[in-house]
């Protein structure tokens, strides 16, 4: 028996090595993979922002050039209670405050909390989105768009019935106006469509699309979920509002609220961006590793591209180079922005224990230019991805959100440099340093 055990697993390993699929499967959650932190080069090229307490995502908005978050605040506060980990022991009581939206300058790297209107939470925060309230002014007020788990009211009412979800998550939509220092509820915005809603695009204040990462919210069906990729459960829904102001916050399905699905058939469908043009929408599968690029248009989402990484991937973004060289085109460093773990194998160990230590790492994929860096991969697809940043734990736990803001060469000897600001959702700080393009 002992001995049919140890050719089962070796049979186990030797289909792992050989066979493709469940190879780079292996590779994405990071099973052949050590921690390791690229060295920086001096302190100044490093900054932690203060304040910034598990901010899940973090979107830059181009008009004013600011940085939009929404944070945690409590550090250990997300160990007992965050159903995208499957931590359900300590659900928020309604008369627990806790959550925050903090917009940061790029440019002084100071992070300041914006004070509520209307709302005294609890907000567990999650994906968030940004779009300009009149976009004939899109300097002047944006609507906030911010995924929030709550717990489930029926849970209290029926403890007794272990069918019901343990959480009803949400979607809080907040008014700001540029430049002042607070940030009003408008409204909450349920459907059952919205299961396990992880990341949001927005297309202005009545519509966008929201990804469920899991079909199963807990249970054995969850675990498969997590682990088998032919596991196409999980979907994005796209979501329709004829008002952006109700009454009313609560849990409650709003008549005003439709919803539909707009794409399925992807593996642990997780982080939704804003690509390079108004409707490029970017989607990934977390634990397949693989960057989508697709249209967002009448409520569907359609594939274009697929773009494989070898690591577990989050919330994508697109950076836009805007000092490119006219001479020489090669330097145009425009491409994707795509934060994951190296990882992500150790994260069903760790999710409830505060003093773990998660690696973070960044990559920055864009079309292949035939001459590959050593730090670079290909993709056999016509892009490259290199690693930007990779970072052991020491200085970052996790990377879920990432964005990559220019600096001018001629601050930089004429280097082409950027601030990174990386973010995740385990992480005590938002951070940003300073990267070679």
């Amino acid at each position: 028996m002992a001995l049919n055990a140890l050719l089962l697993a070796l049979l186990t390993v030797l289909l792992a090595v050989t066979y493709g699929p469940v190879s780079h499967y292996l590779t994405v959650i990071g099973a052949w993979r050590h921690p390791s932190r690229r060295v920086l080069a001096t302190d100044s090229d490093l900054v932690k922002i203060e304040d910034t307490i598990i901010c899940e995502d973090l979107h830059l908005y181009h008009p004013t050039n600011t940085l939009f978050s929404a944070c945690e605040d409590d550090f250990h506060r997300r160990f007992g209670w965050f159903p995208p980990l499957g931590n359900f022991e300590n659900p928020p009581q309604s008369t627990e405050g806790g959550g925050s939206i903090h917009i940061i300058d790029p440019e002084t790297k100071v992070s300041a909390r914006l004070e509520f209107e209307n709302f005294s939470g609890p907000l567990v925060t999650h994906g968030i989105d940004v779009v300009a309230a009149d976009p004939s002014r899109p300097d002047h007020s944006v609507y906030i768009f911010a995924v929030n788990h709550l717990p489930n009211p029926d849970l209290f009412r029926s403890r007794q019935d272990t069918t019901t979800p343990k959480a009803r998550s949400q979607i809080e939509l907040f008014y700001h106006v540029l430049g002042s220092k607070s940030v009003r509820h408008v409204r909450s915005i349920w459907h059952p469509l919205i299961r396990t809603p992880n990341d949001i695009y927005a297309e202005n204040a009545t519509s966008f699309y929201v990804t469920n990462d899991h079909f199963y919210r807990d249970g054995l069906l969850r675990h498969i979920e997590d682990v088998l990729p032919l596991a196409r459960w999980s979907t994005a829904i796209h979501v329709q509002i004829e008002h952006e102001t109700v009454s009313a916050q609560s849990c409650d399905q709003a008549p005003d609220v439709k919803a539909g699905i707009a794409l399925t058939d992807i593996f642990n469908n997780n982080g939704l961006g804003h690509g390079q043009t108004h409707d490029e929408c970017l989607v990934t599968s977390a634990a397949g590793g693989l960057l989508y690029l697709g249209q967002a248009l009448n409520g569907q989402i359609t594939i274009r591209e697929v773009i494989p990484l070898d690591s577990v991937v989050d919330n994508p973004s697109y950076f836009s180079d805007p000092f490119v060289s006219l001479s020489d085109g090669s330097s145009d460093a425009s491409g994707y922005i795509v934060p994951g773990l190296p990882r992500a194998v150790d994260l069903p160990l760790h999710k409830r224990d505060p003093s773990a230590q998660d690696g973070a790492l960044v990559w920055h994929v864009k079309p292949s230019s035939g001459a590959l860096t050593n730090a670079s991969i290909s993709s056999g697809t016509g892009w490259e991805a290199r690693i930007l940043f990779e970072d052991d734990g020491s200085i970052i736990r996790t990377a879920s959100a990432a964005v990559l803001v220019p600096i001018d060469p001629k601050r930089e000897g004429g280097r082409k440099r950027g601030w990174l600001f990386v973010t995740g959702f385990l992480s005590e700080n938002i951070i940003a340093v300073k990267v070679d393009l």
